[in-house]
């Protein structure tokens, strides 16, 4: 068992991908934060780069445990840890299993797991198909693109960088441990501190679900002229 990551500045501070991508994502947005004193460390998920593990049988604690041995290797201390989408669940595991290690958590386009009282909708259902079909590589590149901007990118913005970067089988194996854990395990995210980071133009996550249900300590903020893929549309904001 071993967890690639990439280390940048000083100060705690940790980014989690979304599903199937990898850590490369926010190499603009680490590299901003590094400049602006913190340091910014990036596992990799099991199945990319030089990360290797088990990809079966696997829950959303394991994933958090990935991160939880980095943190202990690299001896931060409590730190402030960022998931987007997909990488808001372990985020927020992390926080439930190992408190020690989490001050506060971001939870950049995050898909709760949860849906506002009264809701028909099913958690994860929005844009579906395009959000799975804009990672299946045996698609026309021309339909990728359009599940892209359907998915992930803001009106105007070029989606093509997000053609690349996709991993299956670890897209697979956290669809999985999202399926295999209760919500209710991780949903709340310990009892730090949330910035609730949500996009103007999000077409997959439900807004506004995290501080009706978790109150005062929840923030919420919105990043302009951005997509679910937050940090390529808008990486300055």
């Amino acid at each position: 068992m071993q967890i690639e990551t990439i280390s940048q500045g000083e100060g705690p501070a940790v980014i989690l991908p979304s599903l199937g991508r990898s850590a490369e994502d926010y190499d603009d947005v680490a590299a901003r934060l590094a400049d602006d004193g913190f340091r910014v460390l990036r596992p990799e998920p099991r199945g990319i780069g030089q990360s290797k593990g088990p990809m079966e049988g696997l829950d959303m604690h394991d994933f958090a445990a990935d991160v939880a041995a980095v943190l202990d290797q690299e001896k931060v201390g409590p730190s402030l840890v960022v998931g987007h989408s997909w990488g808001s669940q372990p985020a927020r595991m992390l926080a439930e299993d190992r408190p020690d290690l989490v001050r506060g958590l971001v939870m950049a386009a995050a898909s709760a797991g949860k849906l506002p009282p009264g809701s028909t909708e099913k958690p994860y259902s929005r844009n579906r198909e395009a959000i799975d079909g804009s990672g299946n590589l045996s698609l026309p590149e021309s339909q990728r693109l359009e599940y892209l901007k359907q998915a992930f990118f803001a009106p105007g913005r070029d989606p093509s960088p997000w053609l690349t970067g996709w991993y299956p089988e670890t897209h697979d194996a956290q669809a999985q441990a999202r399926n295999e854990t209760p919500v209710d395990a991780y949903f709340a995210g310990g009892s730090v501190p949330i910035l609730d980071l949500q996009a103007q133009y999000d077409t997959v996550v439900v807004p506004d679900v995290f501080k009706p249900m978790l109150g005062d300590r929840v923030t919420t903020a919105v990043v302009p002229d951005a997509g679910h893929a937050m940090a390529p549309n808008n990486p300055r904001r």
